[in-house]
């Protein structure tokens, strides 16, 4: 379920009406749990946060704390803890024992849980419905390390002889919801994996092992503070370091359970990470300094990572995915501590001051960053720094940096678009030039300033704009065949790509201090193999010119590469040249020129006419 990283679309705090329609979908849904189970999941007085994902999937998470809950479908009938909250509610749900830490590794890889995996107890399988939530232990781990819903039911799989796919695993120990989700859900925190390496307590309560076989070697990495990828959480062989004083092994697996309980529920930055332990050094920051850490991180994104194309883009999503990554080591950036003390006060901060353009959604309630201000003294006074990451691989591998293409050959292609016959009455009206060239998101800022300056907004729906002459002319005027009804409305959602299609496309194209603006879409590299006489190959390449490509340094560059021979000669009827290889090279043509001059791939089309 969660493999793939997935970007959440929304994040909103839950009324007190959503709250109690939560807790009566939890109560049927696992009837193991006492309500005082529930309330220690979520606490009456604490807020809780759903986030809309792109696949529906909707996370429940409690401010301060971890997501508990998880829903795949979005409508309750598929809801399931997460491992977070099942080591705090261990008996939330039936568990299956494995066989050993061999099957668990698989589990934790991502795998769906297998009937030869489970270990049967003494009074047989116990019984069950199909589509069941069932959690996943490992022997003398009281912690569960999965969760997922049973495939069939247990008078199936014993017709079946217990072979075949006992549970399908939804979410587990180390996965992207355990891995990232921590960003977007623990306030003042980094990624939950940081949280739980420099907590020291935390840590001590647990010996990592990636099978029972290899206790001593996980012991090792335990004391080095390193919790290995693949790895299963085992607390049962720590029973006796936590509870020396025990009797039995059955008290023990008890005292370790509330040791567990107790440490998940204290996993808070503030007061888990020391000074003295911990590898990272804590700064406690004043307003003046946090805001110029917000600003500085602001910058650092709008440099790195937030694209043109990505917006219009909602204010938490730059938060969560952007702003918050950019933060330097050690540094927690908290909105609330600030001079702005909200995030949409800060956004409109600075666009009053010209770096961005924010509108306010009120259907969704929400600010949405809708361009960049990249001609801003602020944006353009402000060197980005290099991520420790790049950093990182650059030292351990010298060699992946003369792959990627060097600064004189470093492609920038952004779609822009003119003003049209169309549209012009628009621009007019709001007093933009005319003869310039929008981004998207410029273009769409423009359609959005002429409707809140005629106030077209429906006022019965917020979502639905009422089209007055000026608009409907400018949206459809052409576009519509004879006889047909003009719309009398649009929703605000198709606004945008419905007035950029109105005007006039083209493209610019940099590489290094050279740059060039072209009307029209872009258009593609073509790469060619054929036959010849004599049965050989030659592959053929055209439009080099469209991406600043010299065809002659090419070739002679494609020549050594290749040791083979190479031509350039004019497009017959075209302008352009064509570039002439000997032999079938057109996968490594292709390879060359994303790797080593960074031409995206979409930009790049072939053809192999030497295959039937």
């Amino acid at each position: 379920m969660f493999k793939k990283a997935v970007e959440a679309k929304s994040h909103q705090r839950l009324s007190g009406a959503d709250r109690k329609k939560l807790k009566r979908t939890l109560r049927d849904r696992f009837p193991r749990a006492s309500d005082a189970d529930i309330d220690a999941l979520l606490p009456p007085k604490t807020e809780i946060t759903v986030s809309k994902f792109q696949n529906r999937v909707l996370v429940y998470s409690v401010e301060g704390g971890f997501p508990v809950f998880f829903d795949i479908d979005g409508r309750g009938s598929e809801i399931f803890p997460t491992v977070f909250a099942l080591w705090k509610v261990p008996e939330l749900l039936p568990f299956f024992m494995l066989k050993g830490g061999e099957v668990s590794r698989f589990v934790i890889g991502g795998a769906d849980l297998m009937f030869p995996g489970i270990s049967v107890p003494a009074e047989g399988l116990p019984s069950f419905l199909s589509g069941e939530p069932w959690a996943v232990k490992v022997p003398g781990n009281p912690a569960p390390i999965a969760v997922g819903s049973t495939t069939m039911s247990s008078t199936e799989a014993l017709k079946a002889g217990l072979r075949g796919k006992a549970l399908r695993i939804t979410h587990y120990y180390r996965d992207l919801l355990w891995e990232s989700v921590g960003v977007h859900y623990v306030p003042n925190a980094g990624f939950l994996e940081d949280v739980v390496l420099e907590d020291p307590a935390f840590l001590s309560s647990f010996q990592v092992s990636d099978s029972c076989e290899g206790a001593a070697e996980s012991s090792n990495s335990q004391q080095n503070g390193i919790v290995n990828e693949g790895s299963v959480v085992d607390i049962g062989t720590a029973a006796s370091e936590l509870s020396p004083a025990s009797a039995t092994q059955n008290d023990s697996d008890s005292n370790v359970a509330e040791q567990v309980i107790s440490h998940v529920g204290d996993l808070k930055l503030s007061e888990n990470i020391d000074a003295d332990e911990s590898n990272e050094e804590q700064h406690v920051l004043t307003t003046e300094d946090l805001d110029a850490y917000l600003d500085k991180c602001l910058l650092q994104a709008l440099h790195t990572t937030v694209k043109d194309k990505d917006l219009p883009m909602p204010g938490s999503t730059l938060w969560s995915n952007h702003v918050l990554p950019c933060r330097p080591s050690g540094i927690t950036l908290d909105i609330k501590k600030s001079s702005h003390k909200k995030l949409s006060k800060w956004l409109q901060a600075k666009s009053s001051a010209g770096l961005i353009s924010v509108k306010e959604d009120k259907y969704k309630k929400e600010t949405v960053l809708l361009s960049i201000n990249r001609n801003h003294p602020d944006y353009l006074s402000f060197k980005p720094e290099k991520r420790q990451a790049e950093k990182t691989n650059q030292a351990v591998d010298p060699a992946a940096s003369d792959a990627r293409p060097s600064n004189s050959k470093m492609l920038e292609v952004a779609e822009i678009y003119k003003p049209s016959v169309h549209v012009n009455s628009i621009f007019a009206s709001v007093g933009a030039d005319k003869g310039k060239l929008y981004s998207f998101s410029e273009a769409c800022d423009i359609v959005f300033k002429y409707i809140e300056k005629e106030n077209l907004v429906k006022p019965t729906n917020k979502s639905i704009v009422v089209l007055d002459p000026t608009l409907c002319d400018a949206l459809f005027k052409g576009a519509i065949k004879k006889g047909s009804t003009y719309p009398t409305e649009i929703h605000k959602k198709d606004i945008g790509s419905t007035f950029v299609s109105r005007m006039q496309a083209h493209h610019v194209v940099s590489r290094g201090s050279e740059s060039v603006v072209r009307k029209g879409a872009l258009k593609t590299i073509q790469i060619v193999t054929e036959r010849r006489q004599g049965n050989k190959k030659v592959t053929k390449l055209s439009g080099l010119e469209t991406f600043l490509l010299d065809a002659e340094a090419l070739a002679s560059e494609l020549q050594k590469k290749f040791a083979c021979s190479t031509t350039v000669a004019e497009l017959p009827g075209k302008k352009g040249q064509e570039l002439l290889i000997q032999g079938g090279v057109i996968e490594d043509v292709a390879k060359h020129l994303v790797e080593q001059f960074g031409i995206p791939k979409r930009y790049i089309e072939v053809l192999d006419k030497t295959k039937k």
